[in-house]
């Protein structure tokens, strides 16, 4: 399976396969296991439903690599309609959004981190009305630095704003030292994309960074938010929070929503907080097939599911 890895991603970032599985009426049944749908109310519908179940849930209106001012702009305003919509409907204190910065302008040229920070403030202070918060996500090694000093500029007005990072980065150890401060809210995930061997952990080498990261984040003052489906890990951020005296209300664990659901709410039942990554939108193409890339045994689920079509 890990051969499957870089085809997968390599799939990811071809324009022609992603205009083949967009036409596809038997792609999207598979898609929905994985994304909540195209449209805001879709979102809202799944986010209530994951509540229900006394889930948290943390959204993500799908895109990234914005190539234009007006993309831009149109995902900050989708993630302030959203926001309001979260907090109209009572679902904002535990209902939080993730961001890329990527898809707010990130990487435009020339005053690109400007406009991403000038947007990722507009989606903090849509955050801060509705009563809930913000997560950075982070992507490409190349761009953690720029991540990094934005979530700094950020966290001057809005403390609260949670920064992810990637346990398969070498750096990454290092960059938990230094965010595992009081009030300070990080998600700490493997990592989806393909990084050069020069700066980031390959194979088993990418269990033992998280178990350390894990460890450092779980013994400072801040607020760990582990993203893993892997059952070890699971079992050793118990080991660690039992460690480090840690509260269950002072960590949470957080999935990929389609990704184990009944051991998601196996979680809650056993007294863990539980946050699930929900995506939604139509650019679900790269997101689907980086979620394939990271676990790939979610490949059989789909080819199986594409054989039972009529």
């Amino acid at each position: 399976m890990p051969l499957l890895r870089e085809p997968l991603l390599a799939a990811a970032r071809s324009p022609r396969l992603r205009r083949v599985a967009e036409k596809s009426r038997l792609a999207r049944p598979v898609v929905d296991r994985f994304v909540a749908g195209n449209s805001e109310a879709d979102a809202l519908r799944v986010t209530r439903k994951l509540l229900d179940d006394d889930l948290l849930v943390s959204l993500d209106f799908l895109g990234e690599d914005t190539t234009s001012l007006e993309q831009a702009q149109h995902t900050v305003q989708a993630y302030q309609s959203l926001l309001a919509e979260l907090a109209r409907a009572g679902m904002a204190d535990r209902a939080e959004v993730s961001v890329k910065l990527s898809a707010i302008g990130q990487s435009l040229p020339g005053d690109g981190e400007k406009i991403a920070l000038d947007g990722a403030r507009q989606i903090c202070e849509a955050a801060a009305a509705a009563g809930t918060t913000v997560t950075l996500d982070m992507e490409e090694h190349t761009t953690t630095d720029s991540t990094l000093g934005i979530l700094a500029e950020l966290r001057v007005d809005f403390p609260w704003v949670g920064a992810v990072l990637q346990a398969y980065l070498k750096r990454t150890e290092g960059d938990c030292r230094d965010l595992a401060t009081a009030g300070s809210r990080v998600r700490l995930c493997k990592g989806a994309y393909a990084e050069p061997e020069s700066v980031a952990y390959q194979g088993e080498a990418v269990d033992d960074s998280y178990r350390r990261c894990m460890d450092v984040l779980l013994g400072g003052a801040g607020y760990p938010m582990l993203a893993t489906h892997d059952p070890a890990m699971i079992t050793a951020a118990r080991t660690f929070a039992g460690k480090h005296n840690r509260a269950a209300d002072t960590f949470e664990f957080q999935m990929l929503y389609g990704v184990r659901p009944d051991e998601q709410r196996a979680i809650v039942a056993g007294g863990n907080r539980m946050r699930v990554y929900v995506p939604y939108g139509d650019e679900w193409y790269g997101y689907f097939m980086r979620r394939l890339a990271e676990r790939p045994a979610n490949l059989a689920f789909f080819l199986r599911s594409l054989a039972s079509k009529k």
